[in-house]
């Protein structure tokens, strides 16, 4: 599939999803897929949180998270920084605004419960504890950190996180086979945490788990972490989840949804039609000069 088809399956697949789902059925699937994201998040934490170097330390978170959106991909599950590409459906009038941001609401509210089930399943089966509970931790530190962030730069960093992500996605309708859909989304999604970008989902989670971590004075004590860990109470995560959230609406619907739209659909259209118009203009004068000459 070439980058224009992918405009057109991407069109059909948000109106599938905004126009032709039960609530429910996107209900569950949010949930579904705020479970893989929260299971990626905790694996990459458990497999880097030990490793002192900064950079191999994101290299190995990197490698393991994408298989959160590998698993919403390959079996199922509705991800809110992913369905940012329904703008396409919504500028072809192929569903409304309502329906597109009834579908935004519905998924962001199950990817939550699908992250907060996960956080309390893993806080309740003690894992927080392995290596002396240095993971736990990690968990506080993490979220304290992006708690932490300015309104600007949770919103830039919003942006530039959905930018890979929608190019996940996106680069997934092109591949024909399970191995080349892997493929596509690992290496930008690797990017983006290597990077350290925000995403609003797997903030979800961070904050869900460090909130019941910080309640354990051993894991407190190890994180280091001072004052800081004022930053988990609600205010301080709710400035980071809202900007965030807008910045994964911008970086996936304009820089990735609307810039394809406009590049490999709107605007091939629209020369289409002025090159036509244009075609029939000459005709027009040609047949009159042809007349007046005629009638000569």
């Amino acid at each position: 599939m070439n980058t224009v088809e992918a405009v057109e399956e991407t069109i059909k697949v948000g109106e599938k999803k905004a126009a032709k789902t039960h609530i429910f059925q996107t209900l569950i699937a949010g949930i579904l897929a705020g479970t893989f994201i929260a299971l990626g998040a905790f694996a990459a934490a458990t497999a880097s949180h030990a490793i002192a170097n900064p950079g191999l330390a994101k290299f190995m978170a990197g490698a393991i998270f994408p298989v959160g959106l590998i698993l919403i991909v390959i079996c199922g599950g509705e991800l809110f920084t992913g369905n940012t590409l329904l703008i396409l459906a919504f500028i072809e009038k192929k569903i409304t605004a309502r329906q597109m941001l009834k579908n935004w609401t519905i998924v962001y509210i199950g990817n939550f419960i699908g992250t907060f089930i996960v956080a309390v399943l893993v806080f309740s089966s003690g894992l927080l504890s392995a290596n002396d509970g240095l993971l736990g931790g990690y968990a506080i530190k993490a979220a304290t950190i992006k708690g932490g962030l300015t309104f600007f730069q949770a919103f830039s960093s919003g942006i530039l996180c959905n930018l890979l992500v929608c190019l996940a996605v996106w680069g997934s309708y092109t591949a024909s086979d399970v191995f080349g859909k892997i493929l596509i989304i690992w290496f930008p999604v690797m990017t983006f945490i290597v990077s350290g970008f925000e995403h609003s989902v797997a903030n979800m989670y961070y904050f869900t788990i460090a909130t019941l971590a910080k309640f354990n004075s051993t894991f407190v004590a190890v994180s280091h972490v001072g004052d800081t860990i004022t930053n988990l109470q609600l205010m301080p995560i709710l400035w980071n989840l809202i900007p965030v959230t807008l910045g994964n609406i911008v970086g996936g619907a304009f820089f990735v949804g609307l810039a394809y739209w406009a590049g490999y659909k709107y605007i091939p259209n629209l020369y289409r039609l002025e090159k036509g118009a244009s075609k029939q203009r000459f005709k027009t004068q040609f047949r009159r000069i042809r007349f007046r000459l005629t009638a000569k």
